[in-house]
């Protein structure tokens, strides 16, 4: 997710894009309550499982992932 008014930028995980998004956007997330509104999301992958989720998701917060998504113009 973006905030493209502060260019903060959350990567996280969920089953439920839409409520998780709404979530944020509502405060009820300590780590992005002071980053909202969040009005972009840049990437949506589906993998077949939580633990797959989480690997990915620990890559992209990542030094490398980071610099991958950077060069994708996401991050």
């Amino acid at each position: 997710m973006r905030n493209q008014r502060n260019d903060f930028r959350y990567i996280g995980i969920t089953s439920n894009v839409n409520k998780r998004l709404k979530m944020h956007n509502q405060g009820k997330t300590k780590s992005t309550k002071s980053h909202r509104p969040f009005d972009k999301l840049s990437i949506i992958t589906t993998v077949s499982s939580r633990i797959e989720a989480r690997k990915l998701e620990k890559y992209y917060k990542s030094g490398i992932g980071r610099e991958i998504l950077k060069q994708r113009g996401i991050a």
